[in-house]
C-alpha cells in the first residue's frame, strides 16, 4: 500500500485512515542548503546521506557575471504521487522540478522576484508558488515548467497551504500581518486574517485539519486559526526565531514540534484546546525546517548553523541520531516511497562542505547578545552575524582580532536585531616553517562606525 505522510497537503494525507510505516529505505528527507546550493538526500532507515543534488555553486563562487546555477536553494515541495521534488531558490528566482527517482532535474521555472516556498495541488495539475519578493503567487504547469497564472496576494506572501477539501489555501505573509484565505475555484482572497506579526515564514495544517498553526519569526510566536471559521484561535509564546513546525501521531497523543533557533531547542506542545508545553528538546545550531515520519516515530529537523540534520525519537523526545548535510539547511520535508527499491545515489555528488564552527557572541555589559557562524571556503571564511537585543536603529561594527578594520557593519531594526553575511578572513595564516603558533581569532562588536577598540566591546566572543 503507498504510505502517505499524514503531515503533507492532501486529504489523503491528512485525515485518511491508511496505515502508517516506520521508515523505510526508499523513503527520503530532503533538504534545502541555502550557502552550498545543494539539495542533500538522506535515507531515514539507516540515518545516513545517500549524496547531494547541486543546482549551484557554493558561495562565494555564485558572484561571477557568467555564473548559470541557482541561487540560494531555499524551499521545497513535492507532488502527490511522491515521484516529483520541487526546489525553490530565492536568488535565481527558479524552481527546479527533481525527478526523485532519478534524482535528476526535470526542468526549471524562472518566476517573479524572490519566491520562498511552493506546493503541488492536490491534483498534482499545478504547482502554487509564493513570489515574495512581490505580492502574488505563481502558478505553475509541471509538465511544462511554465508559469500559466498569478494569483495576486498581500505583499511578500511566505507560503501557501491547501486545506485538503481542495476549495481553500491559505498564504501567510512575510511583509503584511495577515493570512490570506483564497477560494481556489476563483483564485481570489476571500478573507483576510490579521496576525500578530507581518513575518511568517512557515504554516501548517493539524492532523485533523481543524486548525492551521503558523510561525512568526520575528516574535517569537505561533499563532492558530480555526480552518472553520477562519478566525484567529490563539497565539502561543514559543521563543526567538521560531522557525518551522510539524505534527506528530505518537502513541502519547498528537503534538507540535515548533524549532526555535533562538533557544537551539525544539518545543513539544499539547494540540488540545489550551495547547501546553510538554518538552524542550536541545538539538544543534540554529533548528529550522522540520518534518515528521509517515507514522510519527520520528522528526527530522535542519540545523541551520550545524549544516546537518537531527533526527529525533518522538516516543522519548531526544536526538538519536544526526547526519552531516550541505550548508545552511532552510527547509526540510520527509517523502514516503520516493527512491528506487535500489541505486538511491544515482546522479547524487558526494557532500563537498566541511561542518561549521558556531561562535557564541557574550554581552560585556547589558543585555544583548548574538552569534557568528563560520565556514571554511578555502582562504577565507563566510562569517555570518547574528545579533540580538541591541539599542535599535543604531550601528555596529563586527571585527576580528589583529584586523584593523571591520569584517561587516550592520545597523539594528527597531526591536534592536541586525544579521547578515560577510566574506573574509577569519583565522591566522602562519608560514609552515615559522616557530609562531596559530592564536585563535577573537569576535567583537563595538557600537558604532569606529576603529576597533576592545575597551568598548559591548558584545565578545572571548571567554
Amino acid at each position: 500500500m503507498k504510505r502517505f505522510g499524514f503531515s503533507f497537503i492532501t486529504a489523503s494525507a491528512l485525515i485518511g485512515t491508511l496505515a502508517w510505516a516506520a521508515p523505510g529505505p526508499q523513503d527520503r528527507v530532503y533538504t534545502a542548503d541555502q550557502n552550498s546550493n545543494t539539495v542533500s538526500v538522506i535515507d531515514p532507515a539507516s540515518n545516513t546521506l545517500l549524496g547531494q543534488i547541486r543546482l549551484g555553486n557554493q558561495r562565494p563562487d555564485i558572484l561571477s557575471p557568467l555564473y548559470k546555477g541557482e541561487i540560494n536553494v531555499h524551499g521545497l515541495g513535492f507532488s502527490p504521487d511522491h515521484k516529483t521534488l520541487v526546489a525553490i531558490s530565492n536568488g535565481s528566482n527558479s524552481v527546479a522540478f527533481i525527478d526523485t527517482a532519478t534524482n535528476k532535474v526535470k526542468g526549471i521555472a524562472y518566476i517573479g522576484r524572490s519566491p520562498h516556498e511552493g506546493f503541488f495541488t492536490a491534483d498534482g495539475k499545478e504547482v502554487w508558488v509564493v513570489v515574495r519578493g512581490e505580492n502574488y503567487i505563481s502558478v505553475i504547469d509541471p509538465g511544462t515548467f511554465r508559469e500559466t497564472a498569478r494569483i495576486e496576494t498581500a505583499p511578500g506572501p511566505g507560503m501557501v497551504l491547501f486545506h485538503p477539501d481542495g476549495k481553500l489555501v491559505f498564504v501567510v505573509s512575510s511583509f503584511t500581518p495577515e493570512v490570506d484565505v483564497i477560494d481556489v475555484a476563483s483564485r481570489k482572497v476571500v478573507k483576510r486574517i490579521p496576525v500578530v506579526s507581518p513575518f511568517s515564514p512557515f504554516l501548517q495544517l493539524s492532523p485533523d485539519a481543524s486548525e492551521v498553526w503558523m510561525t512568526h519569526k520575528d516574535v517569537g510566536k505561533v499563532t492558530r486559526i480555526d480552518t472553520g471559521k477562519l478566525e484567529v484561535k490563539g497565539v502561543l509564546d514559543t521563543g526567538m526565531i521560531t522557525n518551522h513546525l510539524s505534527f506528530a501521531r505518537t502513541a502519547g497523543g498528537t503534538f507540535a514540534y515548533v524549532t526555535v533557533g533562538g533557544e537551539n531547542a525544539v518545543k513539544v506542545y499539547t494540540v488540545d484546546e489550551a495547547p501546553r508545553l510538554v518538552a524542550t528538546i536541545p538539538v544543534g545550531a540554529l533548528p529550522h525546517g522540520i518534518w515528521t515520519s509517515d507514522d510519527g516515530s520520528r522528526m527530522y529537523v535542519g540545523l541551520e548553523n550545524g549544516d546537518a540534520v537531527d533526527v529525533i525519537d518522538t516516543a522519548a523526545n531526544k536526538v538519536v541520531a544526526r547526519v552531516p548535510v550541505g550548508q545552511a539547511p532552510q527547509a526540510l520535508v520527509y517523502v514516503s516511497n520516493a527512491g528506487p527499491a535500489q541505486g538511491g545515489a544515482a546522479n547524487l555528488a558526494p557532500r563537498a562542505n566541511t561542518d561549521p564552527v558556531n561562535i557564541a557572541l557574550k554581552p560585556v555589559s547589558g543585555e544583548g547578545k548574538g552569534f557568528v557562524v563560520a565556514r571554511n571556503l578555502g582562504v577565507v571564511d563566510s562569517l555570518e552575524v547574528s545579533l540580538f537585543k541591541l539599542k535599535p536603529q543604531t550601528v555596529y561594527s563586527v571585527y576580528v582580532s589583529g584586523q584593523k578594520a571591520p569584517v561587516a557593519t550592520f545597523k539594528t531594526n527597531a526591536t534592536g536585531m541586525a544579521n547578515g553575511t560577510a566574506v573574509g578572513p577569519l583565522r591566522e595564516v602562519i608560514n609552515t616553517f615559522s616557530p609562531k603558533e596559530a592564536s585563535a581569532s577573537k569576535i567583537s562588536v563595538v557600537e558604532g562606525d569606529v576603529a576597533a577598540d576592545a575597551g568598548k566591546a559591548v558584545l565578545t566572543s572571548a571567554p
